[in-house]
């Protein structure tokens, strides 16, 4: 038709591929937004099924967070609940029976048999846990040892190597409270011989305890003096030979 431009076959071809080009590009558009929609909604179903705890006080979590840090979980059981030994009272049975006083006193002054290294004993914790943590430990189990994010034991990795897991051990079980980070030591114990708990490093300790003697003090535990001396409690019906291998292991690289 006269009036209208002519264009070449090569002009017509063009303007077809950019025209399917802009369709893919449509296409990929869409989809891309259609992705990040489901991809932001999500975590909102994954959080409708996984809800946090309802919150407490913070005395309470503070509390709940010192019953993990000193292993009282690890002897008394997750939040209190006992079945860990038979010597060992379930605390959330215990602990409605007992007035503020009496359990401020038994954490600080210890429970059980201290000579008996067969059974396990509640050790002297005057001196290591300040005040203020003892009065939340005691706030948390009046307030019936509610759960609270994240106040949940050092998990131990398995396949790793007997040092790694005692090295998780240590921390679990609250070595590191009285023995310091990597066995340094410097926690006070002023009735004691040497007015300090020992560290577990340097060669004057490694000369004087082979492994296996490490491994029975553990077991047994370690009583130099009378209460209110820290004492060094009885593990051998809370953890297993295998357990006290590993935290030898670990104490061993201490050297």
């Amino acid at each position: 038709m006269e009036g209208r431009p002519q264009h070449s076959d090569a002009t017509i071809v063009g303007l077809a591929v950019a025209a399917i080009v802009l369709v893919i590009g449509a296409v990929a558009f869409a989809a891309y937004h259609a992705g990040k929609g489901n991809a932001t909604s999500a975590p909102a179903a994954a959080g409708a099924v996984s809800t946090a705890p309802p919150a407490v006080p913070q005395q309470v979590a503070f509390g709940a967070h010192a019953f993990v840090q000193f292993a009282c979980a690890q002897c008394h059981g997750n939040r209190g609940a006992g079945g860990v030994s038979p010597d060992v009272p379930a605390l959330q049975k215990v602990a409605p029976t007992l007035t503020v006083s009496e359990l401020t006193s038994i954490i600080e002054h210890g429970a059980g048999v201290s000579g008996d290294p067969s059974r396990p004993f509640m050790p002297v914790w005057h001196g290591v846990i300040s005040t203020e943590q003892i009065t939340a430990l005691v706030a948390y189990m009046k307030a019936g040892f509610p759960q609270v994010q994240y106040a949940d034991p050092q998990p131990v990795p398995n396949e790793q190597g007997d040092a790694t897991a005692g090295a998780a051990l240590y921390e679990r079980y609250g070595c590191v409270n009285c023995h310091g980070p990597n066995g340094l030591g410097g926690v006070p114990n002023p009735q004691s011989p040497d007015t300090t708990i020992p560290p577990l490093v340097g060669k004057a300790f490694h000369d004087e305890f082979s492994d296996k003697d490490i491994a029975e003090i553990i077991r047994s535990g370690s009583v130099l003096g009378t209460a209110p001396i820290v004492s060094m409690p009885h593990w051998g019906s809370i953890l297993t030979d295998r357990q006290i291998a590993q935290l030898v292991a670990y104490i061993s690289t201490l050297s």
